[in-house]
């Protein structure tokens, strides 16, 4: 027994148009807006993004576990930007961006209702721990 298949022809209107609609799907996936981070260093800055419908209050952010730089608060949706060499370690000490690295980073603050809250900054690893895909 042979069984025989017809082909069927696709017209050329569907296929531009089927073309068009894939087309149109790639360009807005590619244009979509990352989220952003809500602890971003860019060379000597901070910029601090309180990303929540919460008011943080009695802000510390802590470089190197060492450096600390105080705010009183930050609104909700709103930024704090510092730069890096404003923080400063216990007996006046200032962060030398051009001299130190960079190998934590942190936030504490309270919420309204009175609770902690607690950002830290992940950095991705360097070196040999970096290409076994190791995070620090």
């Amino acid at each position: 027994m042979i069984a025989v298949v017809a082909r069927q022809s696709v017209h050329p209107r569907l296929l531009q148009i089927a073309a068009a609609v894939l087309l149109a799907a790639l360009f807005a996936a590619a244009c979509r807006k990352l989220p952003e981070e809500p602890m971003k260093l860019e060379r000597n800055l901070l910029t601090v993004s309180n990303q929540s419908g919460d008011e943080w209050s009695s802000v510390e952010v802590w470089l190197n576990t060492y450096y600390r730089i105080t705010t009183s608060s930050i609104p909700a949706g709103g930024r704090f930007q510092a730069p890096l060499d404003t923080f400063v370690a216990g007996y006046g000490q200032r962060f030398d961006f051009r001299r130190m690295q960079i190998t934590d980073l942190r936030l504490t603050a309270k919420l309204p209702n009175g609770k902690p809250f607690e950002l830290k900054k992940r950095f991705e690893a360097g070196g040999l721990a970096g290409a076994l895909g190791r995070q620090q």
